[in-house]
């Protein structure tokens, strides 16, 4: 069964969400408070839902910088009453997976989580070479020379499309239904930042820049 850590400061909805999420099969722990949530952070957990305002000294950033001290591949879907495109680049940058404006269904929030669930944890025994990378889909773990880089959930799965489609053009609009799905509204930069955090890390890729359009893999 897989545990998911929800860390919501208004009751009514905390409950809601962790009734649903419990009904589609799922072990919740849920916190009001982000100072008694940031306590299980080396806690093993399949997925974290992070509310980034909460009414305590500890915000859903700072949890989420403990949580990614611990583990760099575990997802974050990161909920917030301000739909700002600021706060959006800003989770990213932390390691966030995705990234929900409420009031939201809380059928789509479990919709978002059985997605990346299904994506992050299901099994294959592929391993892929590229330049000097290993890239393990089975354990979502890139080698360099022996050597691990460490990659978000988002950097992987952008990764792994490249990967599966060279020389394939995508617009980031493709990119952004690909990635964080079709449920997914808000503004192309994150595609940019992902890519450019994907490059940062492993610089021997080679994806180019289609200005005006999007990126292609090579």
């Amino acid at each position: 069964m897989y545990k998911i850590c929800l860390v919501e400061d208004e009751k009514d909805l905390n409950d809601l969400i962790k009734t649903y999420l419990e009904k589609e099969g799922y072990e919740v722990i849920s916190f009001i408070d982000g100072n008694e949530a940031i306590k299980h952070t080396t806690s093993k957990i399949h997925l974290w839902i992070l509310d980034i305002m909460l009414g305590s000294s500890v915000s859903g950033y700072d949890i989420i910088k403990k949580i990614r001290e611990n583990d760099a591949n575990v997802p974050v879907i990161f909920t917030s009453a301000r739909d700002q495109d600021i706060d959006k680049i800003i989770g990213l940058e932390l390691g966030s997976d995705d990234y929900i404006t409420k009031p939201y269904s809380p059928k789509e929030l479990v919709l978002r989580v059985n997605n990346i669930i299904k994506r992050v944890y299901t099994k294959s025994s592929l391993k892929i070479n590229y330049e000097s990378y290993v890239i393990d889909v089975d354990k979502r773990i890139v080698l360099d020379n022996d050597k691990e880089i460490l990659l978000t959930t988002l950097e992987f799965d952008l990764l792994l499309m490249f990967l599966n489609h060279r020389k394939k053009s995508f617009s980031r609009e493709d990119i952004l239904k690909q990635i964080w799905g079709n449920d997914y509204f808000g503004s192309d930069r994150v595609v940019d930042d992902l890519v450019r955090r994907l490059r940062k890390k492993m610089p021997k890729i080679h994806i180019n820049t289609i200005y005006g359009f999007g990126y292609r893999f090579v």
